[in-house]
């Protein structure tokens, strides 16, 4: 239930992370999947040399997937860090050094989401300058979204795993949507709603979608507990997924859960293959 009827797509930096980058386009490929997203691959450069990104945007295409996110240089993830853009100081300058070369990146491929991650809290600065820090970065990531044709996604996390995060509910991310919204005119910030994320926060999942499908870009997906593939965990995502369609949602739904200790391959068994290539 619900899963019939969804565009699947398969998050490269959570799931097939046994192989190298370049391999797992063909490895989601050889899965049965058409599309894919990816955390930013360079966690160490928000400019890395050309070759590095040509040589990415060629094994995507050679795999014959298509990118349909990508986030913008968020610091050291999977690690301590859960963004760049509301950091004083250097973190905040590689996130302005990235937005462009992400933005191009993106394009080169068709892609039409990108993803900005807040950042944490930072000891001994005030939450105000982190917020405004925030809104400047996010007007320039918004400008270059649109110059490109794509959507700014805005993600919330939850408290447990990321503590120092300040968007850990519904409402707080929908909020800086709004906010980038007004302040650009674009209208092309979006929430991202991740499953896990909000369910491990505690909240009403259904009623967040009736209050927020209209205004959400982009949806992932992980069971609870666990963060693993569907049915691992108790969260009906099913039936949530099928709410989300009867609520007019028609965009992605990311996998971006973790295999558990078998390859990435085997933990698809939940989803027919018929059912894994985008329609």
């Amino acid at each position: 239930m619900g899963f019939d009827d969804q565009r699947f797509n398969v998050n490269l930096s959570i799931l097939f992370t046994e192989l190298p980058l370049l391999e797992r386009p063909a490895a989601a490929a050889a899965a049965g999947f058409t599309a894919v997203e990816l955390w930013w691959p360079w966690v160490d450069s928000p400019t890395p040399e050309q070759s590095e990104l040509d040589a990415l945007k060629k094994a995507i295409e050679d795999a014959g997937v298509q990118l349909t996110g990508l986030n913008f240089y968020a610091g050291q993830l999977p690690g301590p860090d859960r963004g760049a853009l509301s950091i004083p100081g250097e973190e905040s300058e590689k996130f302005r050094a990235n937005i462009g070369v992400a933005a191009d990146f993106a394009q080169s491929l068709g892609c039409k989401a990108l993803n900005a991650l807040y950042g944490n809290r930072v000891e001994g600065v005030d939450p105000a300058e982190q917020d405004a820090l925030a809104l400047e970065n996010l007007v320039l990531a918004a400008r270059a979204a649109d110059r490109i044709g794509a959507i700014l996604l805005i993600e919330t996390l939850n408290k447990p795993e990321s503590p120092l995060y300040p968007l850990v509910s519904a409402p707080a991310g929908v909020g800086i949507v709004d906010k980038v919204n007004a302040a650009t005119g674009l209208g092309n910030a979006k929430f991202l709603m991740d499953l896990y994320h909000l369910s491990m926060n505690g909240e009403d999942l259904p009623s967040v979608i009736e209050q927020y499908a209209a205004k959400t870009g982009h949806v992932q997906i992980a069971d609870n507990p666990g963060r693993g593939a569907p049915g691992t965990g108790a969260l009906p995502l099913g039936e949530l997924l099928e709410q989300l369609t009867k609520a007019g949602y028609e965009g992605w739904v990311g996998l971006e859960y973790k295999p558990g200790d078998r390859p990435s391959a085997e933990s698809f068994d939940w989803l027919p293959v018929e059912q894994r290539a985008a329609r």
